[in-house]
C-alpha cells in the first residue's frame, strides 16, 4: 500500500508551481497534492525565494546594461541632471541674479564668484547664482526658453585665439550669435558684460562685444558699457574698475526704499583657504591614490581637459641642425588603444609637470616637508561648503612635492589677490605692508611695473618676502593657480598617422628683466623626453584633443594657401599629410602653395626633406621659402606673398580658402596687412572694398587663422 507521504523531486514541485496547480479549486480531492504541499513546505518557501531574488537580479542586470549603453558618453546625460536641480523657484522674496561664465583658465570663473560673493554681502535680498555655461541648457531650445526668464544677469566671457569662445561657451555662443532674426525678446532682462582678452590680439575681447551688441539689439538693457579685461596688462584692475561701475546701477534694482539709506561697509574679499587634513604616508589606500593622481581621472568614455588620457611618448627628435643656436623638438605621443580620436587640424592639450628645481625652490619657500602627505577639502568636517562655491575643485590626496608639481603654476606673475592672501601670512609687518600696497590701487603702477612688466614669478615675489608663510591650504587656494595644459597644433593626419598624435614644440628658453632664465614648462619637458625607442621606462603626459575649425575645405579640388612660418607649419604638416592620402585614394586635388619662414636653411628649416616630398608627389603644387637671415635683407613670409599676389589673387578669386598660423601679435598681424593690399592692388579695389572683401571671406570661412 501506498504510503500518503509523498516525496517529489525539485523539478516536478517547480513544474507544478508553473502550472499553478497549487490552486485548490485545480486540485483532484485524492491527488495526493496538499500533502505534497505541505510535505514539502521548507523546500518550497527556500525554492520561491530563490526566484525571486533570481528574477530581481536579472531585472538589475538589464536596467545597469541599458543604463550603461545610454552612458557611453558620460558628461552629455549628466549636464542636464545639472542644471535641473530645479532651482526650486521657491519664492523667498529675493530678487534673482545669475552670473554666467566661460572660461579657459578659470579666470572668468574666478571673477564672476568674486563679483557672487560681493553681491551676496551687500545685497540681502537677492539671490546671486553662478552658472557655468555649458551646464546651463543641453541644446537651443532651452537656452532660449530659460534666457527668457532671466531678469537679471551678468556675463564673464573670455576671448581666445582668434577671436573664439572659450570650449564651456562655444555652444551658447553659436546659439546666441546666430539668432539675428529673435526680435526684441530680452525686454525684461537687465544685464552686463565683462570680457576678458589681450589686446595684443586683432580680435580683442570680441567673444564679449558680440553678446553685448546682440542683446542689447534683442532688448536688453544694459546697465554699463561691456568691461575689456586685458591680460596683457593686469586684468584685476580691469575688473575692479568695471565692478565698481556695476554697484550704483544694482543699488537701484536691489535695493528698496527703505534700505537705500544703508551706509555699507567696505567688503573685503575673504582669503579663500581649503580644510586640509595630513596623513600617514604608509596608509595604503592614500598610497594608491597618490600614485594614480594626476588630478585627472580616466575611464570615461569621453576625453577632455577634465579627463584626459595618459600616452606615453613613442618618438622624440631635435629638428634643428646642431648649428642652430636654438631648438625644436618633433614629438609623437601614442595613442593607439586608447580610445582617443582626432581629425587634421585639432589641438592637443599636454599636461607638464613643473621642473624638479622649480619644485625644490618653492619647498624651501614655504618651508614645509616635501614628504607632507595631505588632502584637501572644500567643505567643514560636518559638510558644510566653505566660502560659498569659491574654491577651485580638490586635487587627490598626494605628498606636498607632488602636488607642487602637478598642480601649481609656480613660474607666472601673481595676480593681485594671490598679494593680498601672501601678506595676511607675513610675520614680518613691513612686509605685509609691501605686499598690500602692491595690491591696493594706489600701488597699481607699481605693480605694472615691478610685477607685470618685470615677469616676476610668483616663486620670485615669495623670495623677496620671506616672511610670508602661507599654509597649504591657503597656498593652493588663494595663492598658486592651477597648472593649465598647454596647447599645439597637431602635426599629423590620421590618414597618415592613426594611432599617433604628433606635435611641432619650439623650445621656450629665455631671459626675463629681472635675469631670471624662464625655461617654458611643456617645451622643456619635450625636449627631455625619453622615447619608447629609448627605452621601455619612456616619457608620459595626460593629453587630450580640442576640436578645431581649422579644417580644409571638404571639396578637395578647391585652391589653398598657407602660410605658416617656424613652427607654425605645424598644422599644414597634417593638411600636406592629409593631401598626399586623398590622392592616393584617387580624389582630384586642386592647386596648393605653401609659404614657409625660417632664418637659414642651414640651421632651422625644419620638415626640409618633406616638404620637398610633397611637393613632388603632387599634395601640394608650389612652396615658396622665406630665409629671414641669409641675405642682406630679412625676408618674411609676407615679403613672399607680395612677390605671388598675382597668384593669391587668382586663387582667392577661384573660391580658393586662405590659411595662417603662427605667431599672432607679428607675423599674422603683418600677413594680414598684406592680404589687404593684394587685393586692393590686383583687384583695383579701394581700401574699405578691400576690407569688406577680407571679412567677408573670413564670415565664409575662406580665411582660417590659427594664432597665438
Amino acid at each position: 500500500m501506498q504510503t500518503s507521504s509523498v516525496k517529489i523531486s525539485p523539478l516536478d514541485l517547480m513544474s507544478a508551481i508553473l502550472r499553478g496547480n497549487t490552486e485548490q479549486s485545480n486540485m483532484s480531492s485524492d491527488s495526493g497534492e496538499p500533502a505534497v504541499f505541505a510535505e514539502n513546505r521548507e523546500f518550497l518557501m527556500i525554492l520561491t525565494t530563490s526566484i525571486a531574488l533570481l528574477i530581481g537580479c536579472i531585472m538589475v542586470f538589464v536596467w545597469r546594461k541599458s543604463f550603461g549603453q545610454k552612458s557611453s558618453k558620460v558628461q552629455e546625460p549628466l549636464k542636464p541632471l545639472i542644471v535641473k536641480e530645479p532651482e526650486v523657484e521657491v519664492d523667498d522674496g529675493k530678487k534673482k541674479v545669475t552670473v554666467f561664465f566661460g572660461t579657459q583658465t578659470g579666470t572668468a570663473e574666478g571673477f564672476a564668484k568674486a563679483l557672487a560673493e560681493e553681491g551676496k554681502a551687500r545685497y540681502e535680498k537677492a539671490n546671486f547664482k553662478v552658472v557655468d555655461l555649458d551646464d546651463y541648457a543641453a541644446d537651443d531650445d532651452e537656452y532660449e526658453e530659460k534666457l527668457k526668464k532671466e531678469n537679471l544677469a551678468f556675463f564673464f566671457l573670455a576671448t581666445y585665439g582668434d577671436g573664439e569662445p572659450t570650449d564651456n561657451a562655444a555652444r551658447f555662443y553659436k546659439w546666441f550669435s546666430e539668432g539675428k532674426e529673435r526680435g526684441e525678446w530680452l525686454q525684461n532682462l537687465s544685464y552686463a558684460v565683462f570680457g576678458l582678452g589681450n589686446r595684443q590680439y586683432e580680435h580683442f575681447n570680441k567673444v564679449a562685444k558680440v553678446v553685448d551688441d546682440i542683446a542689447a539689439e534683442q532688448g536688453g538693457k544694459r546697465l554699463v558699457p561691456v568691461g575689456l579685461g586685458d591680460d596683457d596688462q593686469c586684468i584685476e584692475d580691469d575688473f575692479t574698475a568695471w565692478r565698481e561701475l556695476l554697484w550704483p546701477e544694482l543699488d537701484q534694482l536691489l535695493r528698496d526704499e527703505d534700505d537705500a539709506t544703508t551706509v555699507s561697509t567696505p567688503y573685503t574679499a575673504a582669503v579663500l583657504e581649503y580644510r586640509v587634513v595630513f596623513h600617514d604616508v604608509s596608509d595604503a589606500l592614500l598610497n594608491k591614490n597618490m600614485n594614480n593622481a594626476n588630478g585627472h581621472a580616466n575611464g570615461h568614455a569621453v576625453y577632455d581637459a577634465q579627463h584626459p588620457c595618459r600616452a606615453n611618448v613613442a618618438l622624440r627628435k631635435e629638428l634643428h641642425t646642431p648649428a642652430s643656436d636654438r631648438s625644436c623638438t618633433h614629438l609623437e605621443f601614442d595613442i593607439s588603444g586608447t580610445g582617443l580620436a582626432y581629425e587634421t587640424g585639432d589641438h592637443v592639450g599636454v599636461y607638464c609637470e613643473n621642473l624638479t628645481e622649480t619644485v625644490d625652490e618653492a619647498e624651501k619657500l614655504l618651508g614645509l616637508s616635501p614628504d607632507t602627505f595631505f588632502s584637501i577639502h572644500t567643505d567643514t568636517e560636518d559638510g558644510t561648503p566653505l566660502s560659498g562655491s569659491s574654491l577651485p575643485p580638490p586635487f587627490p590626496p598626494c605628498t606636498l612635492r607632488t602636488a607642487l608639481a602637478r598642480y601649481a603654476d609656480l613660474l607666472s606673475s601673481p595676480k593681485k589677490s594671490a598679494l593680498v592672501a601672501l601678506a595676511a601670512h607675513a610675520s614680518d609687518p613691513s612686509e605685509g605692508d609691501r605686499l598690500r600696497y602692491l595690491a591696493s590701487p594706489a600701488g597699481k603702477d607699481e605693480y605694472a611695473q615691478w610685477v607685470i612688466s618685470s615677469q616676476r614669478s610668483l616663486l620670485e615675489i615669495m623670495a623677496e618676502f620671506p616672511s610670508a608663510k602661507p599654509p597649504i591650504g591657503v597656498f593652493f587656494a588663494s595663492i598658486a593657480p592651477r597648472l593649465q595644459p598647454r596647447y599645439y597644433s597637431i602635426s599629423s593626419s590620421p590618414r597618415m598617422a592613426p594611432s599617433r598624435i604628433h606635435v611641432t614644440c619650439a623650445l621656450v628658453y629665455e631671459k626675463t628683466p629681472t635675469g631670471r632664465i624662464h625655461k617654458g614648462l611643456c617645451s622643456t619637458w619635450m625636449k627631455a623626453a625619453v622615447s619608447m625607442e629609448e627605452s621601455r621606462d619612456c616619457s608620459s603626459a595626460p593629453i587630450f584633443v580640442r576640436q578645431s575649425n581649422f579644417k580644409l575645405p571638404s571639396d578637395t579640388s578647391v585652391p589653398i594657401i598657407m602660410i605658416g612660418p617656424g613652427t607654425g607649419l605645424a598644422p599644414f604638416r597634417g593638411f600636406m599629410q592629409e593631401r598626399l592620402a586623398l590622392k592616393e585614394a584617387g580624389s582630384e586635388l586642386g592647386p596648393a602653395v605653401l609659404f614657409f619662414g625660417c632664418r637659414n636653411r642651414k640651421m632651422d628649416y625644419i620638415y626640409e626633406d618633406e616638404l620637398n616630398n610633397f611637393v613632388e608627389n603632387g599634395a601640394i603644387s608650389e612652396l615658396v621659402v622665406a630665409f629671414s637671415r641669409e641675405g642682406p635683407t630679412k625676408e618674411y613670409v609676407q615679403h613672399k606673398m607680395m612677390e605671388k599676389a598675382s597668384d593669391i589673387w587668382n586663387m582667392i578669386s577661384q573660391g580658393g580658402y586662405l590659411y595662417v598660423c603662427g605667431d599672432a601679435k607679428g607675423m599674422a598681424r603683418d600677413v594680414h596687412r598684406t592680404l589687404h593690399t593684394i587685393l586692393q592692388e590686383q583687384g583695383s579695389i579701394d581700401s574699405s572694398k578691400a576690407e569688406s572683401m577680407v571679412k567677408n571671406l573670413q564670415m565664409n570661412g575662406r580665411y582660417l587663422r590659427d594664432v597665438w
